[in-house]
């Protein structure tokens, strides 16, 4: 299987590290990739979405997952879908929607693998409802570090394990998902503005409730009366009867626009404090202090951000990190504090959101838990930048918090105990089930998972 030494980075493009990229192509050459991984190991990668590390693997192999892509058997009545873990989340819904069935759980962008979405466990717009993406696996079938493939079914320690493992338990090859019925591709939205960031936590407490899909975004620059000030955006997939007339003959037609990519260089400083805060105070101002019943696009409302391929370059050659925590109910005042230090540093953020989360999910390293979490991206140049963060990554860990492994680029390996109490089970199981390291990352390495 030929294989070729590439440099890898996550979307954050920041710290590449150099590897031999293997694209298998079969089950068969997934095993011999694995077996044949060397003394450095190796790590499955699907589409290259997680923000920093966990799908580099320097000096070792990287196991390009992409081409095992097949959608293997949909049942229609039932609702559930039989996949290659290559499989996109952007293919799935091509395939389901016509059939009326959509996933279960999506984060901000459809270009991630049904592996990557198990292996990150991710999240979406509707963990207060539905969880994260690993509360719907009915099973799969996963590769382990002795050439094994076991069927992996919830409710067992190693699907524990696996679900947030960020493919340290080995490579995922089939998922079988249930999924969620609709009868269009359009969303019922309601949009209003909120005035700080207490007014925020007091919409979602009391009215969350009410929507399937809840998101806001925050205004991370704004100070003052104003700090946390957010436009709040929720909704439901429309049912057929909220369409005009002319839309009902085709209410399951899904075609995404999409923009020219973003240029591969840009100028560096653009995304400056006054840029930035040029932008957040246009898109405040421009949103609706209170609108019902809009309809959108699905994959506007989901993915906006998917119709500008590679916009990850607008930061320029030194790239971004995305910072994301979660802390619990009942430390809204850590949650404060956060979001009025960020605001004083003057951290120039466009792309700011905050959620509630639901009940937490059983993965050891499983990201959510009940509570308020925030994601940020920032200009990895920032001054100060790191130290700041190491502050932040603190604070959050002394309110029982925990930060985003799939997102993560430079947390400390000393605070990962206290923000994911099973870390040790989760270390004890990859001793006993690959005694010889076979699957490791840069992240792994980087955290001593």
């Amino acid at each position: 299987m030929p294989a070729e030494t590439v440099s890898v980075t996550g979307w954050g493009r920041t710290a590449p590290t150099t590897a031999r990229l293997i694209r298998p192509r079969t089950y068969e050459e997934a095993v011999t990739a694995v077996r044949d991984s060397g003394a450095r190991g190796s790590i499955p990668r699907g589409l290259g979405r997680a923000y920093g590390d966990a799908a580099q693997n320097a000096g070792g192999a990287v196991l390009d997952m992409t081409g095992l892509d097949q959608i293997h058997a949909i049942d229609v009545a039932g609702g559930s879908v039989l996949c290659d873990a290559g499989v996109s989340l952007h293919h799935l819904m091509e395939a389901l929607l016509p059939l009326g069935w959509f996933v279960p759980v999506t984060p901000g962008t459809r270009y991630v693998t049904v592996g990557g979405a198990i292996g990150a466990d991710i999240h979406g717009k509707n963990h207060h409802v539905s969880g994260s993406f690993s509360r719907h696996v009915v099973s799969l079938e996963l590769l382990t570090a002795d050439g094994t493939v076991r069927t992996v079914r919830p409710g067992t320690d190693l699907f524990d394990a696996t679900a947030g493992g960020m493919g340290l338990t080995g490579v995922i090859l089939t998922a079988t998902l249930r999924l969620q019925p609709v009868a269009t591709t359009l969303m019922s939205v309601d949009t209003e503005r909120a005035t700080d960031l207490d007014d925020l936590m007091a919409r979602l407490t009391a009215t969350d409730h009410r929507y399937r899909y809840s998101v806001a975004w925050i205004d991370l620059l704004a100070r003052g009366t104003a700090t946390g000030r957010a436009v709040l955006t929720r909704g439901d997939h429309a049912p057929l009867a909220a369409l005009p007339a002319r839309a009902r003959s085709a209410p399951l037609t899904f075609r995404p626009a999409r923009l020219p990519a973003a240029p591969a260089h840009v100028p560096e400083g653009l995304l400056t404090r006054r840029t930035v805060g040029l932008f957040n105070e246009l898109w405040y101002r421009r949103a609706p202090r209170a609108r019902r019943g809009e309809l959108q696009r699905l994959s506007a409302f989901f993915h906006p951000l998917d119709g500008v391929p590679h916009w990850n370059r607008v930061y320029g050659r030194g790239g971004f990190v995305q910072y994301q925590f979660v802390v619990g109910h009942g430390r809204e005042e850590t949650l404060r504090r956060i979001v009025g230090r960020i605001a004083r540093r003057r951290c120039p953020s466009f792309l700011a959101v905050l959620k509630r989360f639901g009940d937490a999910d059983p993965g050891w390293l499983s990201f959510p838990v009940p509570g308020w979490t925030l994601a940020l991206d920032i200009p990895a140049n920032l001054p100060g930048l790191g130290a700041f963060l190491d502050e932040l990554d603190a604070e959050v860990a002394a309110a029982g918090g925990r930060v985003y492994l799939a997102k993560d680029s430079r947390l400390r390996p000393d605070l990962l105990t206290s923000m994911y109490p099973r870390l040790d089970d989760f270390r004890a199981l990859r001793a006993e089930l690959d005694p010889r390291g076979v699957f490791v990352s840069d992240l792994a390495r980087r955290l001593t998972l």
